[in-house]
């Protein structure tokens, strides 16, 4: 299950999560985003309990986006006891995301 997080909840559901935690950055519009978003969901569901997967529409968030520079979506970026460990730029595979994940365990 994926979690909403904007400009609001941001900071307290991503930067105080106990567990690691994926952000998907991305829009309605963008292709690629659409591209990539079933991946997310799979390893949302695959990884629960162990990983928080979190989505973040820019068009409805600005200050996150502009906090992390994300400056094209998709993104992806990877916290760990509220640190920016990782980060993915673009459309990729799930064996790439799931590299990233395991990593942060």
């Amino acid at each position: 299950m994926t979690q909403i997080v904007t400009d609001t909840n941001f900071d307290s559901v991503v930067l105080k999560s106990t567990i690691p935690v994926l952000v998907d950055f991305w829009a309605a519009w963008c292709g690629p985003c659409r591209q990539i978003s079933p991946i997310v969901d799979e390893l949302a569901r695959e990884m629960e309990g162990k990983i928080l997967v979190c989505k973040c529409d820019v068009d409805q968030a600005t200050e996150v986006p502009t906090r992390y520079m994300i400056r094209s979506i998709p993104t992806l970026l990877f916290f760990k006891e509220g640190e920016l460990v990782h980060k993915i730029v673009g459309a990729t595979n799930k064996q790439t995301i799931q590299e990233k994940l395991n990593s942060l365990m």
